[in-house]
């Protein structure tokens, strides 16, 4: 079924544009949450009007998120573990982990925007993107350090 977007959705594309989606993706979520119309040459019509206000809002919301980027940049995010003498982690860093030491240095990012590849298991450094617009992804580093109470 094709779709028109009225909003940005992640996984599909941005608002203006024309996609193809499973029939019931759009009655049962984009329809109801007015995030697409379908393409109707009436539609069509209509969202071409619109399509000024639409650029302007997306480049409203790509230049805050490339502010918050210049932000991020360089940001170093140190967190404390338990750690074994072979330098492994009883458990793993996780995303929610990363989210509240960004929170603790007054950062506020959700879950679904930390890009981290895999769990963090040992000692060390690494770089952990933060999803902020489809293509602004600045990298912070994420140094995991040995709890000095657990030794």
């Amino acid at each position: 079924m094709q779709v028109i977007l009225m909003e940005t959705v992640e996984a599909l594309g941005l608002a203006g544009t024309e996609v193809k989606v499973a029939p019931g993706y759009a009655r049962n979520f984009l329809f109801p949450r007015q995030k697409a119309m379908a393409a109707t040459p009436a539609n069509r019509r209509r969202m071409e009007q619109m399509r000024a206000k639409i650029e302007l809002q997306i480049a409203k919301e790509r230049g805050a998120a490339q502010e918050a980027a210049k932000k991020l940049e360089g940001v170093v995010c140190r967190i404390s573990a338990k750690v074994s003498n072979e330098g492994r982690l009883y458990g793993s860093v996780t995303v929610g982990d990363i989210v509240e030491a960004l929170a603790a240095r007054d950062i506020t990012v959700s879950k679904k925007m930390v890009l981290l590849r895999e769990n963090i298991k040992e000692v060390g450094t690494y770089p952990v993107g933060i999803y902020l617009y489809k293509d602004v992804v600045p990298e912070i580093s994420v140094e995991i350090v040995a709890d000095e109470k657990a030794e």
